[in-house]
């Protein structure tokens, strides 16, 4: 590139990251992925290092952050709080490696601090003789805003320091940390706002900056934050060595550390570290980005120093992103096995989590309207671990002129029937629907109805533009040869669609239950109802009334079940799955009723019960099997390597077993 066209290149690029950590820091609005801004910010940066005569003092790449509010006063930092170097894979975390032991002219394993990096606000705080006197964001790194009447307000920020190792309490210390707003609790703002007519946060993070920016500390009382620290400024009065060292004075002193932080002996044991979290991701209570990784040896931190705005001796690993910006290509109506018709966006492909996206649901017409989703605008999508992508929210400073709102149409995509809406979802009205009858048919086959393997809903699409099959009943009635008919089958995976259909034959009540596509009725309610029934003819006669009687069955569940044997056409469907040959096993439940009503949550790997076992066991004696710790809890069950739930157990005092303590409890009379 030549030089003039670099000067030109890197004026644009600083001005637009300007405009992007004003929105980010700011205003807690920010417009574009961390993903796209990292890399706006790495193209800058290769760009002076390639042109060093372009390199300003007040270009971004040399600052922190975004100027402090005027709304709030500012706070200097005794010592900067500088920003991290960011790697992007395991490859970049081996070359930070390199790097400093190039640098100490030393090949000798370094010892590392690995920690999470929290997806929250950055703040410092202040403690005097023990005792908290103020607070402030990072700010451009130099100087903050005092936020301290709000800090105040954060339960786990302790007003007062606890003297640790039989010390005096410093006489000054500052205190490094995040505050974070963990996931249920932001589900949960987030369905206050939406009662009340109010806007909703994009996400975590900009919910916690948000609530820490209140000029009015009482709202942000109101906001369950929380906070991990994990360094310090300026200090006196405490020897220290280690990073390590730092983390375990900060919790003797009564601040809150996160547990997971980890020493690793070299830099392989990092990259462990940064494989394992980003496997865990999804299953802690609070969102997180990536890992950060510190020199563990204080006097190998202040040798290695500073490189511009940066540590040289720590570095941020990020995961590959779960939110990134796209284009609307179009909206369509997809249609479920229920008749709901959901609104889906069809997005620009783009990465997202290591998983290319192209379609993203808008869940219904209210979420539409709320989000005020159009064709053509640049939306934040999301996606975590299996989740389906969403839309997250619409950058409306990109919306191209003249866009109107979608909505939903008045009639069938698929066949022309008439929608009517019910509640918040609008439902095609015509039974004999083909994109229902796809849909009914492919839950049916699922692996949690009656696990015909091998047989997917491309197979059933052909099946039913054939004519093969007219509802889930024709599968039992198929041949080998109706299967050679349809395309790109031979006699041996014809065969094989034809033994899983036989397979299948043999199962459970649950399962038959569940795989009639019951509104409302998933595979719990489906084991509550086959334990109750314990065949299908009396569930078929049962009234709206006795259902009600049954444990964790509501109205809403209670009437779509006798509503579904009511259907004339759903009794017939039934009869001929029977006649084609389906037998229940004749022990599906103990009976003994002894974990009737307790709640278990289970974590960690289980050496000698798999988890799905362990689930069926524990259901199988009345139990209930949820995926989250939290009051309702009884029961714990932590294999090795439990992770976050087990701490969220103790931190709630809820009983934690053992798997040997389970299988006891299971076995005993």
């Amino acid at each position: 590139m030549k030089r003039d066209e670099a000067e030109k290149k890197i004026s644009k690029l600083r001005q637009e990251i300007n405009y992007h950590n004003y929105r980010y820091y700011a205003l807690d609005s920010p417009e574009i992925s961390d993903a796209r801004y990292d890399s706006m910010l790495r193209e800058l940066e290769a760009l002076e290092k390639e042109f060093p005569d372009l390199l300003t003092q007040d270009s971004p790449t040399q600052r922190v952050g975004a100027p402090p509010l005027e709304a709030f006063g500012t706070l200097e930092h005794s010592v900067p709080m500088l920003s991290l170097q960011n790697a992007m894979n395991e490859e970049e975390l081996q070359d930070f490696d390199r790097k400093l032991k190039r640098f100490l002219k030393d090949d000798s394993p370094i010892e590392y601090v690995a920690e999470l990096k929290m997806d929250g606000l950055a703040v410092e705080l202040v403690y005097e003789k023990g005792r908290f006197l103020e607070g402030s964001t990072r700010g451009d790194g130099y100087s903050g805003e005092n936020i301290t009447l709000n800090l105040k307000t954060v339960r786990s920020i302790p007003l007062s320091l606890i003297r640790c190792n039989d010390k005096e309490i410093p006489q000054k210390i500052t205190v490094r940390g995040e505050v974070f707003l963990g996931l249920e609790a932001f589900n949960r703002l987030n369905r206050e706002r939406e009662g009340e007519g109010l806007m909703t946060f994009a996400n975590p993070r900009n919910a916690a900056a948000g609530s820490l920016r209140q000029l009015d500390s009482s709202i942000t009382a109101k906001r369950p934050l929380d906070i991990y620290c994990y360094g310090i400024g300026e200090f006196s009065g405490l020897a220290l060595s280690s990073h390590w060292e730092i983390l375990e004075t900060l919790s003797r002193s009564g601040l809150k550390v996160n547990p997971l932080a980890r020493r690793c002996g070299n830099i392989d044991e990092a990259i462990e570290y940064f494989r394992e979290m980003g496997g865990k991701r999804d299953e802690l209570p609070y969102e997180i980005d990536g890992i950060v990784v510190k020199v563990n040896d204080l006097h190998l931190q202040s040798r290695l120093g500073e490189i511009s705005r940066s540590p040289r001796w720590a570095i941020a690993c990020k995961f590959p992103p779960s939110q990134e910006n796209s284009v609307v290509r179009d909206i369509i109506a997809s249609v479920g096995r229920t008749g709901a018709l959901t609104p889906v966006a069809i997005l620009e492909p783009v990465k997202v989590g290591g998983v290319v996206v192209s379609r993203a649901t808008l869940h219904n017409q209210d979420e539409v309207d709320r989000k005020d989703v159009r064709l053509g605008d640049t939306v934040v999508i999301q996606r975590a671990g299996d989740v389906i992508p969403e839309v997250v929210t619409v950058i409306v400073s990109k919306r191209p002129s003249g866009s109107i709102p979608y909505q939903l149409p008045g009639k069938c995509p698929v066949c022309g029937g008439r929608v009517i809406r019910e509640v918040a979802y609008h439902r095609c009205v015509n039974v004999s629907c083909p994109a229902q009858l796809k849909e009914s048919i492919s839950h049916f086959a699922s692996k949690e109805g009656m696990n015909m393997d091998g047989l997917g809903f491309k197979h059933i699409e052909q099946m039913v533009e054939k004519g093969l099959i007219k509802d889930p009943g024709d599968l039992y009635y198929l041949s080998k040869e109706d299967i050679l008919t349809l395309d790109r089958f031979a006699e041996k995976s014809a065969q094989n669609i034809i033994d899983s259909i036989e397979k299948s034959r043999e199962t459970t009540l649950s399962r038959f239950i569940y795989s009639l596509g019951i509104r409302n009725v998933g595979s719990y309610t489906a084991k509550l109802l086959a334990k109750e029934f314990a065949s299908v003819e009396p569930l078929k006669e049962a009234s709206c009334e006795e259902l009600l009687e049954i444990r964790d069955i509501g109205p809403e569940i209670a009437a779509a079940v006798s509503g579904f044997f009511e259907e004339e056409k759903n009794l017939l469907m039934v009869e001929k799955l029977l006649k084609g040959g389906i037998r229940f096993e004749k022990k599906h439940f103990s009976g003994s009723e002894k974990l009737a009503g307790k709640v278990f949550v289970l974590t960690g790997t289980l050496t000698t019960l798999k988890r799905d076992e362990a689930k069926a066991l524990i259901e199988a004696e009345g139990g209930k099997v949820s995926g989250s710790v939290s009051s309702k809890t009884d029961y714990v069950v932590a294999g090795s390597e439990p992770g976050s739930k087990l701490e969220k157990a103790r931190e709630l005092e809820v009983s934690v077993l053992n798997e040997e303590e389970l299988k006891k409890m299971l076995h005993n009379p």
